[in-house]
């Protein structure tokens, strides 16, 4: 067994590792703050959510492997499909979309009856095209010209992604940002990148399906008023948890709190497990973005470098930002935990993300090993 994952589970040891224990993590705290409802719902069958998550981790770690066994140059050449497929998708799903909590986010896949969320597509999609774009042209970024095109693209996707989930939106706007930051764009050219972005913002306010929602959070977190009641019970089980936590399965909250399995998970984290380990999570998903940096200062090839330093950027904003919604330092958002919150799509999204960066990880340590063996 020890020689098969020798030879057979390459890159980063480092992620792989952050990966298996967020998801165990994640599975103890889902199986937790999921038994009452599953007891309820599922005639008395309190493990019903456990088997189903573990199912998803298992399909995401698979899908990681696969990822990471591909050369990362191959995404590069099916990125741009990506876009032309996402962006009808996501107009079909604000316009015929599953509607939960007056978002419609999601695509009912018959048959299998799985819900499919566009923007995980899309982001993914986008990343690696400017990850590629700013590759090819990086000589050439001081010419404004040259970035009309993924200007336009980034404009689209986050319009179309904001006018039912603004929150995802604006981080993948954000990773955007960042991704041509390192790339050595111009200030003054990213100022018009940043206008362009809030502009799309403004538009999906205006004629998205949660303007009004989220204006009214933004409102309410800058007045410190009419607190949510999710809020509320979010607030007493972080502060209940004190420095170790009341104990696995011990959450009081988690029969009161909604989405105590997905976007709020972290509350229940903290309340059963406590202080110590709500911080080393949030170290995790730091370390988790220092590999995916070190990976970036370690490719010889642009394209490499960019695409892992991007696709860390990601996860780990999403992480944050989930993270200080959850402890009140942010207005409430629907994004989830990445590899914690229970999920479909998204979890198996996550675990491509990261397979990609680990292929990239792969990449250069064979590259070392032949520059060694040549004596360079």
């Amino acid at each position: 067994m020890f020689t098969w994952i020798r030879y057979n589970i390459k890159g980063d040891r480092w992620i792989w590792l952050i990966a298996i224990v967020l998801s165990i993590i994640g599975l103890l705290s889902v199986y937790s703050a999921t038994s009452l409802l599953a007891f309820q719902n599922k005639g008395g069958n309190t493990e019903f959510y456990l088997l189903k998550h573990f199912m998803l981790i298992s399909f995401s770690f698979i899908a990681m492997w696969f990822a990471h066994k591909i050369d990362y140059k191959y995404y590069s050449k099916i990125s741009l499909m990506g876009l032309y497929i996402s962006l009808p998708l996501l107009f079909f799903t604000y316009k015929f979309g599953v509607n939960i909590n007056e978002a419609s986010r999601w695509i009912s896949i018959p048959i299998i009856n799985m819900a499919f969320q566009p923007s995980d597509l899309a982001k993914l999609s986008l990343i690696i095209y400017l990850s590629s774009f700013l590759a090819k042209k990086q000589h050439d970024l001081e010419n404004i010209k040259t970035l009309f095109m993924p200007f336009i693209w980034i404009g689209l996707i986050c319009l179309f992604i904001a006018l039912t989930n603004l929150s995802t939106a604006l981080i993948l706007g954000a990773t955007s940002i960042l991704l041509m930051f390192i790339s050595r764009v111009k200030i003054k050219h990213l100022s018009l990148l940043i206008l362009f972005i809030l502009f799309s913002g403004g538009i999906a306010l205006l004629t998205g399906q949660r303007g009004y929602t989220a204006v009214s959070r933004v409102e309410n977190f800058i007045n410190k008023k009419n607190i949510s009641y999710q809020l509320e019970h979010s607030y007493i089980a972080v502060s209940t948890g004190g420095f170790f936590g009341k104990g696995p399965g011990n959450s009081n909250q988690k029969n009161f709190l909604p989405q105590s399995s997905s976007d709020f998970i972290y509350a229940i984290i903290i309340e059963e497990y406590g202080f110590i380990v709500g911080v080393s999570i949030l170290i995790l998903y730091l370390i988790l973005l220092y590999r995916g940096l070190r990976i970036f200062l370690k490719s010889e090839r642009p394209f490499g470098g960019l695409l892992s330093a991007g696709l860390s950027f990601y996860i780990v904003i999403q992480a944050i930002t989930n993270m200080s919604v959850v402890v009140g330092l942010l207005p409430v958002t629907g994004i989830t935990l990445p590899l914690i919150s229970m999920g479909g799509t998204s979890q198996l999204f996550t675990g491509i993300t990261l397979g990609i960066i680990l292929s990239i990880s792969r990449h250069n340590s064979m590259e070392e090993e032949n520059n060694y063996s040549y004596g360079y």
